[in-house]
């Protein structure tokens, strides 16, 4: 596609200043960026790269001195810029239709304009919703419920009777519906396994990364709310709850019957230990393990986890701990030797 900046302004509805005529072509990094691109400035400190880019236009703040370039004012440079990248990127959509190598069962509805690629096999039961687009190596199993314009990547494998909403996008090796991880000790040291006779419900407009496994329940349902995000390599344990426009990055792991509440981010690494609450907003950086309940809006860190500020005032002091303890010896020792002598 190619936009003049004066037609980009006005789908952006943002103001421009200079040539209005200059044409746009698609959208890059400001180290990448040629002619015909554009880039945008969210941080001062990249200033030098925006006076040194090729592109032809960028996205700059409205108090931000600049005219080497025609530019588009933003309150929210980096929001407009994905906004622009998103009218010049639409991702691969194979074409309508079932491919003669896959498998569908007779007894499945499948929507129109659903594509169904090669090898994938469709089982008994199976609903899948208008415009929803199902890759080579899919496997449905029987009774399972998919939604409309859903985009299922290869690999991915649903088990038996999941409900997946419209507008869900599972990545390659998303696995919905696999047995939660249930067992008791018997006496004599072997292990029961507890059926698993839930299913798993995931809402409209959830993302699911590659290789990220949601697990069914053993009574009732896990359920991913509408509008949650799930990084790469993360597990949902049976029966838990991650509420609506959570973000969940890459290795998470949450046991079981647990309940991320709305809006709450867990960083990276972060683990989530069994029936436990994390509350509407709450933040969890990066490699926290968490051991008890999460209040709402709360922002934590370290294992086990820690009130932020005060995680970050341990570790200020970490480093002279062994110096410390070094130093309470001496002082031990000096007062062993003053008791002597008195």
């Amino acid at each position: 596609m190619t936009i003049t900046l004066r037609e980009l302004a006005r789908k952006l509805d943002c103001p421009f200043e200079g040539d209005g005529a200059v044409e746009i072509t698609g959208v890059a990094g400001l180290e990448q960026a040629g002619p015909g691109e554009l880039v945008f400035l969210a941080q001062a400190k990249f200033r030098p790269l925006l006076e040194q880019t090729k592109a032809s236009a960028a996205v700059v703040s409205p108090d931000l001195p600049f005219s080497r370039l025609p530019v588009l004012r933003s309150a929210d440079p980096h929001r407009t810029f994905v906004l622009a990248a998103r009218l010049f990127y639409e991702p691969y959509r194979p074409a309508p239709g079932i491919h003669p190598a896959a498998v569908v069962s007779p007894s499945a509805r499948i929507g129109e304009g659903v594509s169904v690629g090669a090898f994938s096999v469709i089982g008994d039961g199976v609903e899948i919703g208008a415009g929803t687009v199902v890759f080579p190596h899919v496997t449905v199993y029987p009774g399972v419920k998919i939604g409309a314009a859903s985009v299922l990547h290869s690999g991915v494998e649903l088990r038996e009777n999941v409900t997946i909403g419209d507008r869900v996008i599972l990545h390659n090796g998303v696995v919905i519906g696999a047995d939660g991880f249930g067992y008791l000790r018997n006496a004599d040291g072997s292990h029961l396994k507890i059926p698993q006779m839930g299913t798993v419900i995931i809402e409209d407009d959830v993302e699911i990364g590659a290789n990220s496994t949601v697990d069914r329940a053993a009574l009732g349902a896990t359920i991913i709310r509408r509008g949650a995000k799930i990084d790469d390599l993360v597990i949902v344990s049976h029966n838990c709850e991650v509420g609506e426009n959570a973000i969940l990055v890459a290795q998470v792991g949450i046991a079981g019957s647990s309940k991320i509440g709305r809006g709450a981010i867990l960083s990276g690494q972060v683990g989530i230990a069994d029936h436990l609450t994390v509350g509407e907003g709450a933040i969890i950086a990066a490699k926290s393990g968490v051991t008890g309940n999460v209040p709402a809006g709360a922002f934590i860190s370290g294992s086990p986890h820690l009130d932020i500020r005060v995680w970050r005032k341990f570790w200020a002091v970490a480093p002279q701990l062994y110096d410390l303890v070094k130093e309470v010896k001496k002082l031990r020792a000096r007062v062993e030797e003053l008791e002597k002598k008195n």
